[in-house]
């Protein structure tokens, strides 16, 4: 019998590739290298060529869509219960939300018996209505047909007791949270590539006089992008050195930005906007401040990244963001969407540099030494040998 055909069988399934990319990359990876035969699955995108090199494991297309899609889900329901009788997995683990829906349910289906779900932020959490009651029925299904629920924050495993979403003894988190950790060796200035500073330098025009706010992340009203950009124009009527650079694309049919915010990046000449791009860092050395006034999150890589750069922090009292920094110690924190409280700790921020930059010192240390990403595939993998052992 092959090295390969003895291995125990995993396969990782995201809605979309951009996800194995951005939220999980190096990940399967490891897992091959470590006695595993990794399958990924995910719609198809722009990602997956890339995705497919740097993991080194075999892939599937399914075309899941992020949107509620009931006939385009069924057919996707129906192929992943096919791939899964064919490839007998030992293990299945799901991360988003359409993906461990459907394939949480094609998994039980199938008796596949280790069914794990990453829980990495819900949705449900700024809905409300009609919508609110289908989200969390769709949650609830998931993780009934999951043996293993696996939150990756503290708070977010709270909010799934607090609202009786899941049974408390399929819960766990790894490690001290986080979805992938992060890669230490990238997010160091000192290991950064002058060149490309030099080229980023050039792309956003920067002048040493200015003093810069960075945003990472969708440009859609549920990452606070509408706060964040009045409240932009409010600084701005008192400090007239200061950049606002929005790292992120827009999506146009998921909770698009209305037109006037469109509007202000697009003819405000001190918002920079800054399509999607792989060399996040080097956007975080030449910041002053970073900004995250996201309205949800399970546990956000960016925040993770920027605390490592050093960088101070302001972001949103949400889940997964006070797992990371704590207030008035790490960072400063305001209630999501209090457009007020957003601008006064931004004004504070400006007037105090060295009070912040004291406070991304002690983040920056309590990142890495918590938050390696190899410490979180270590503790994974010692999870996913106790559960097909």
């Amino acid at each position: 019998m092959s090295q390969k055909n003895s291995n125990k069988k995993l396969i990782r399934i995201t809605t979309v590739p951009m996800s194995l990319r951005y939220l999980l990359p190096g990940q399967m990876h490891f897992m091959a290298n470590n006695g595993f035969d990794v399958l990924m699955i995910s719609a198809d995108g722009k990602e997956l060529a890339e995705v497919i090199e740097m993991e080194h494991c075999r892939h599937i297309i399914v075309p899941m869509t992020r949107k509620i899609t009931p006939l385009q889900d069924l057919k996707c329901l129906f192929r992943l219960i096919r791939i899964f009788r064919k490839e007998k997995p030992d293990i299945v683990h799901t991360h988003t939300p359409k993906a461990g829906l459907l394939g949480m349910l094609a998994a039980k289906l199938c008796g596949v018996k280790v069914r794990i779900h990453t829980v990495a932020g819900l949705p449900l959490m700024v809905e409300k209505g009609f919508k609110y009651q289908l989200l969390k029925f769709i949650e609830k299904l998931t993780y009934a047909a999951a043996g293993h629920v696996w939150p990756n924050s503290n708070s977010l495993l709270q909010f799934i007791i607090k609202n009786k979403l899941c049974k408390t003894n399929k819960l766990k988190i790894i490690a001290k949270g986080s979805t992938n950790g992060i890669q230490l060796d990238r997010f160091n200035r000192e290991n950064l590539d002058s060149s490309i500073i030099d080229e980023i330098k050039e792309q956003i025009n920067y002048l040493q006089q200015n003093r810069y706010l960075l945003c990472i992340g969708r440009l859609v009203v549920d990452k606070g992008i509408t706060e964040l950009v009045h409240v932009f124009t409010q600084l701005q009527k008192t400090n007239d050195d200061l950049v606002l650079i929005l790292v992120g694309e827009y999506e146009n049919t998921l909770d698009p930005l209305p037109a006037d915010t469109l509007h202000e990046i697009k003819i405000n000449p001190s918002i920079i906007h800054i399509a999607w791009t792989s060399q996040v860092e080097y956007y975080m050395s030449l910041a002053g401040f970073f900004v995250f006034p996201s309205h949800r999150e399970g546990f956000p890589n960016v925040l993770l990244q920027a605390g490592a750069m050093g960088l101070p922090v302001i972001c949103s009292h949400i889940t997964g963001n006070i797992d990371i920094v704590t207030n008035n110690d790490t960072g400063l924190i305001f209630d999501k969407g209090n457009e007020q409280q957003m601008l006064k700790l931004l004004q504070y921020a400006l007037l105090h540099p060295q009070h912040m930059q004291t406070m991304a010192q002690k983040l920056q240390q309590d990142i890495r030494e918590n938050y390696p990403r190899e410490n979180i595939w270590k503790n994974m993998l010692e999870a996913y040998k106790s559960l097909v052992n």
